[in-house]
């Protein structure tokens, strides 16, 4: 996917998330999500912790070349099991504990994903990156792999607050893409259903019925293991 495109992907839908939980009632930041047991500011505190890991990223040294793609990222091994899972549920309850105002825990995410916007864009095109797991991975299939987290988890915060979603176009035609591939995308049109709508059935937010099931196995979805 072109990197200038993956990189205002990522801006308008974190934007788009900064200006959501901006004013956010602390009631709203404690209620329930669906990512069992985080509460809103603990998965909040998730997405701001997968983003932060980007500048370290970046401040070590460049793999030769990019052995993975954003789909194979998702590969349901180690990275996906129990324990993982446990730690990835630890660090985003301790960001969450970092600042009891819901006012600065937001403007904090903000900070942190305006660094690291302001970090990729002067990479150059082809920059590679480690991921955490190993993976050797060009930096605009992480950052995609980022855009899944902002997009899809913005949509489980937009649920639990009781709102509608605020996913991004640019976002959502990322993930399609990742999903269906670039040929594939505009079949999802022909299912008439909206972007938010197509990215709860598909990443198991929404249960499918039976004509659904069938739409979706038409569409050959790459499934992603999501932790």
């Amino acid at each position: 996917m072109d990197y200038d495109r993956v990189l205002e992907a990522f801006r308008l839908e974190c934007g788009a998330l900064t200006d959501a939980v901006s004013g956010l009632s602390e009631a709203g930041w404690e209620l329930p999500t669906r990512c069992t047991p985080w509460t809103v500011r603990e998965l909040l505190g998730h997405v701001w912790v997968v983003i932060d890991w980007l500048p370290g990223m970046l401040d070590s040294p460049a793999p030769g070349e990019a052995e993975i793609s954003a789909a194979e990222y998702y590969r349901p091994d180690d990275r996906f099991s129990s324990q993982t899972n446990d730690a990835r549920i630890a660090l985003a309850r301790d960001r969450a504990a970092q600042s009891a105002d819901g006012a600065a825990f937001a403007e904090g995410f903000t900070e942190t994903w305006q660094r690291v916007d302001r970090l990729c864009r002067v990479q150059p095109v082809g920059r590679t990156v480690r991921t955490r797991h190993g993976d050797a991975m060009l930096l605009s299939e992480f950052l995609l792999t980022r855009i899944v987290e902002v997009a899809v988890h913005g949509l489980d915060l937009a649920d639990a607050l009781g709102r509608e979603p605020w996913l991004t176009s640019s976002a959502g035609d990322a993930v399609t893409e990742l999903l269906l591939g670039a040929e594939q995308t505009a079949a999802v049109r022909t299912l008439g259903w909206s972007q938010p709508h197509f990215l709860r059935k598909a990443t198991g937010r929404e249960p499918l019925d039976e004509e659904e099931a069938a739409q979706i196995e038409q569409l050959s979805i790459r499934w992603l293991a999501l932790g």
